[in-house]
């Protein structure tokens, strides 16, 4: 039997919306699982290759083996995976969250889908820490979603076909660095701004108002604490403003994701452009929303 999952791409934040909001772009990791060969065998083309491990300290693996914890069974001794990777890594689009969920949602198939999809998500949600990336993941379009103590409430709220431009500069930043670069605690009127503009956001995205959208994308809990650690991130989001983008950094960074409509190309090339007067190399990605979320096919 094998078994190929599709997951896509991420964006995480969209300005306000901390931890809470998600959408899903139309750019996927492939991964088949079959049983066979002897031992674990990993191979990884595309993104990530000769970077991630080929062995039981991958994350996909360490996903399939808490899954088979979780279900009291033994991952199994002959494994095959192959993995064909289009999302960068450490670049703020969701590439952990991407691997969590595919080595869950590969083991759940092997095992004969002992789990439900919100039983895969709340397992998922215990690895990564937070849902924002893996409830879109999973679901697709954009999700809302918030802790209910023990459990989490996502939402699936489909979303206008706005054109996406993502830019990721050559600058490293790791998720710790991100997280400690924030405050301990924020003011009210700044929890009070960002509730108000998250509200906004997911409203300008459902009735795909670019306007509103470019007014609603801001932020004063996170991203101004995590853009000086990206130099060309303040302007790339200004560049991409002033075409009439709406933008903001996509999750903790350290790319800059952009929505537009018609001049999709333009706004990658200025925010480009804002990265290259910095000295800073980087990639441009023109993509759509994923309306559906993670794909399974057994064959």
């Amino acid at each position: 039997m094998q078994v190929i999952v599709r997951v896509p791409a991420t964006s995480a934040n969209l300005g306000p919306g901390f931890d809470c909001l998600g959408l899903a772009l139309d750019l996927w990791n492939e991964t088949s699982f079959s049983l066979t060969g002897q031992g674990l065998s990993i191979n990884v083309e595309g993104e990530g290759e000769g970077k991630l491990s080929l062995d039981h300290s991958n994350l996909i693996v360490q996903a399939a083996q808490h899954y088979y914890s979780f279900v009291g069974q033994e991952l199994p001794t002959d494994i095959t995976i192959h993995c064909q990777n289009h999302i960068p890594l450490s670049s703020g689009l969701g590439s952990s969250a991407a691997a969590v969920l595919t080595g869950l949602l590969g083991a759940n198939a092997l095992a004969g889908n002992l789990l439900s999809q919100e039983e895969v998500l709340n397992l998922a949600i215990e690895l990564e820490g937070h849902p924002d990336n893996v409830a879109p993941a999973l679901h697709g379009g954009l999700s809302l979603s918030a802790p209910d103590g023990k459990a989490n409430i996502s939402k699936q709220i489909n979303v206008h076909p706005f054109q996406i431009a993502i830019v990721l500069p050559e600058v490293k930043l790791s998720t710790q660095d991100a997280r400690n670069a924030l405050p301990p605690s924020v003011g009210m009127s700044d929890a009070v701004f960002n509730l108000s503009h998250t509200t906004l956001t997911v409203e300008a995205l459902r009735n795909g108002d670019l306007e509103l959208l470019s007014q609603a994308m801001q932020d004063r809990l996170h991203q101004p604490y995590r853009l000086p650690l990206i130099p060309g991130a303040a302007e790339a989001i200004q560049a991409a403003q002033n075409t009439g983008a709406a933008a903001a950094l996509s999750g903790a960074g350290p790319s800059v994701i952009a929505f537009a409509e018609g001049n999709v190309d333009a706004v990658a090339e200025r925010m480009q452009s804002a990265f290259t007067d910095k000295g800073i190399a980087s990639r441009k990605f023109t993509l759509g929303i994923a309306a559906k979320g993670a794909t399974i096919k057994q064959t």
